[in-house]
């Protein structure tokens, strides 16, 4: 039997698609056009929190506004331009990477979350690298350049803040010692 979202698993989507959407905001522009921004580290910490289908929810509903026009995306930008663009690749693979953080951290085991924060962040790169290689016409060697190896180090630390905070943040909120 599947199972009804209830008023408050659709408010909490809610405010974690807020959340993303006003973090999208804070970002680093990079020399190839691929932004350095918060994304990668709140749709992950959606899906621990959420969990994978509400956290998976939550990023696919980021997606949908930005689809429509709505400037949700880093630097205030939206339309299906911007998924098909050479960001697109990056925005595509977010509730991948919310679903497979959340998988991971259902048992609360700390090795699993690691697992499912690494392959998110690996398919991220990989779909961000492939998509902005067919958009901008470069090889993928190129696209690694722009795409993958400046962002590598962000990644390591948001990943190991991810995992230190993460289950934290989910057992308060279960809890109900923070409200988000």
């Amino acid at each position: 039997m599947k199972k009804k979202l209830s008023v408050h698993d659709l408010c909490y989507i809610g405010v974690f698609t807020a959340i993303i959407s006003v973090v999208s905001q804070l970002s680093i522009p990079m020399p190839y056009g691929v932004p350095m921004t918060l994304q990668t580290f709140i749709i992950p910490l959606a899906g621990i929190v959420l969990g994978p289908k509400n956290g998976t929810i939550a990023s696919l509903i980021y997606i949908l506004l930005g689809a429509i026009g709505i400037p949700v995306f880093a630097g205030y930008n939206g339309g299906l331009g911007s998924i098909f663009g050479p960001t697109g690749g990056f925005i595509i693979s977010f509730p991948l990477m919310a679903l497979l953080a959340g998988i991971g951290a259902k048992n609360s085991k700390h090795s699993e979350l690691i697992i499912g924060l690494i392959l998110g962040t690996i398919i991220n790169f990989a779909f961000g690298a492939i998509f902005y290689s067919f958009v901008t016409a470069n090889s993928l060697y190129m696209a690694f350049i722009a795409c993958v190896l400046p962002f590598i180090p962000t990644a390591i630390i948001k990943i190991i803040l991810i995992d230190v905070l993460g289950l934290k943040i989910k057992s308060s909120v279960l809890k109900g010692n923070l409200y988000v």
